[in-house]
């Protein structure tokens, strides 16, 4: 089965290489009588094998210009047989005008996508859980997702997130997973913990480990890295906050042998809060049935680049935002870093914000 996909994704991706190469060919050979065909064909051949000697050799810049190249590709599926339309609708003539209208169209989308990723916002949402917390009436969480931290989200980025959190100082700060993209390495690498251990917040920092965070099986090696930065991973875990709610942080779905929710909650008194981290969200129900208040999640990056959002609302039953279950609340952030091209169309980088209050139901 997995040889059937690797055969499907190069017949896909080469076939994208291929019709942008081909037609982009035509364009400068009709518009500029362009001749160096050899020199032509060997760049596009270096382009579309970039991301792969990029992860060969641990080369960002090489993995860089493979995810932007992917993604130029990738929207010429959309983009060119517009343009091959319109070529035959002008009778052959405005070729050169096509051509320009579709750079120019590349130049906008590369360039909004490029600051929606790099310049994170924060999305605010405010939630009443219908149980009683003695010692407050609300809390203030921030809550970010899919960090994807590694060769292309690095410290630069990672410095807005703490500039974030100073900024909005919330009671504390929760991470439903991939925290890591794949490997720690390049976390390490780049002393990427000098800048995370500047988050900080009274009630702690708290975690969950992400699909992206088992792929390199640095799992374990990830855990004990963020908590000597002070960053509490929940790996099917309970805690309890100044003892009235409790937190709970899910293993990842990536995980066979992580617990089911009923598992989790068996013991816990559901009259008190319960919050829940769990990074891929695809058990909605069965959080509202087993008692969770308030289900965060990340995972789907709001598909990330335009028409992705499509494919995430139709898998997922929330893919981005607040959704209202019963009582339970599931929120779904669109994440704060990137994974692929360091580009968002469509969507935005993020941080939440939800401010809860507490509220006794009367009988």
């Amino acid at each position: 089965m997995f040889i059937i996909a690797i055969l499907l994704f190069t017949l896909f991706y080469g076939g994208m290489c291929y019709l942008f190469g081909y037609l982009a060919w035509i364009w400068l050979k009709k518009s500029f009588s362009f001749r160096y065909k050899k020199t032509y064909i060997l760049v596009l051949i270096i382009l579309s094998l970039a991301i792969f000697i990029g992860y060969t050799t641990s080369s960002t810049i090489l993995i860089t210009i493979g995810y932007f190249w992917m993604t130029l590709t990738g929207f010429g599926l959309i983009l060119l047989p517009i343009a091959t339309l319109l070529y035959f609708l002008f009778k052959r003539k405005k070729i050169r005008s096509i051509g320009f209208a579709v750079l120019a169209l590349y130049i906008l989308i590369f360039s909004f996508g490029t600051y929606n990723a790099w310049s994170p916002i924060v999305q605010t949402y405010d939630i009443t859980i219908e149980k009683a917390f003695e010692q407050r009436d609300s809390l203030k969480i921030l809550m970010a997702s899919d960090f994807h931290l590694g060769s292309i989200v690095g410290k630069s980025h990672l410095s807005k997130f703490v500039d974030l959190v100073e900024e909005t100082k919330p009671d504390i700060v929760l991470i439903p997973g991939d925290l890591i993209d794949d490997y720690i390495e390049p976390f390490l690498d780049k002393n990427m913990g000098e800048t995370l251990t500047k988050v900080d917040a009274p009630l702690g920092v708290y975690a969950t480990l992400g699909n992206h965070d088992y792929y390199g099986n640095d799992n374990e090696k990830i855990v004990e890295e963020m908590e000597k930065l002070g960053i509490e991973i929940l790996t099917d875990e309970i805690t309890m906050l100044e003892n009235e709610l409790y937190l709970i942080g899910r293993n990842d779905d990536t995980d066979d042998k992580r617990a089911a929710i009923q598992e989790l909650v068996a013991t816990l008194d559901t009259s008190k809060p319960v919050i829940m981290l769990d990074h891929q969200p695809t058990e909605l129900e069965a959080a509202k049935e087993h008692g969770i208040d308030l289900l965060l999640s990340g995972h789907t990056h709001r598909g990330q680049v335009f028409p992705g959002n499509l494919i995430t609302n139709i898998l997922y039953e929330n893919d981005y935002g607040l959704l209202k279950k019963g009582r339970m609340h599931s929120i779904v952030s669109s994440g704060f870093g990137t994974w692929g091209p360091p580009l968002r169309l469509g969507t935005r980088s993020e941080v939440v914000i939800i401010n809860v209050e507490f509220k006794k139901t009367l009988p």
